[in-house]
């Protein structure tokens, strides 16, 4: 089992977790914010779920499969989470679609993109110092 595929499963883990912050009681404030920063919706859920059945495929087939994922995965949530620091919505989630450009706090706004930007970047690095690149099985 390689360092890449074991971190696809720390990935499935981490996103079913936050796939279910919306479901798990006294983690949502009264206006539906995960911790008092930022609301999840259902297309936030479905892109957490899917991420992580994706996470998980990937960790369960290959470290080629493991590192392709990586990847993939890193350039769209670290985009996504750049984008939602620079307009206050993020594309994977639909939001720039549905919300547009949002006048937020700039601190806020770190609040909110930090965990896709430190997902996307980690998971970008990871595939990118891989020193194997996806030949071994």
């Amino acid at each position: 089992m390689t360092k890449l595929r074991l971190l696809c499963f720390a990935y499935a883990a981490a996103l079913l977790g936050a796939a279910s912050l919306n479901y798990v009681p006294g983690l949502t404030d009264a206006e539906g914010r995960a911790f008092g920063i930022f609301a999840l919706d259902i297309y936030d859920d479905l892109l957490h779920l899917a991420s992580a059945l994706w996470a998980l495929t990937a960790g369960l087939l290959s470290h080629r499969a493991a590192r392709s994922f990586l990847l993939l995965f890193g350039t769209l949530y670290l985009a996504d989470g750049l984008l939602g620091l620079a307009t206050g919505s993020g594309y994977l989630d639909l939001g720039i679609l549905n919300y547009g450009f949002q006048d937020l706090p700039f601190g806020f706004k770190i609040l909110a993109n930090l965990p896709h930007i430190t997902l996307g970047g980690v998971a970008l690095a990871a595939a990118l110092l891989d020193k194997r690149r996806g030949f071994a099985a």
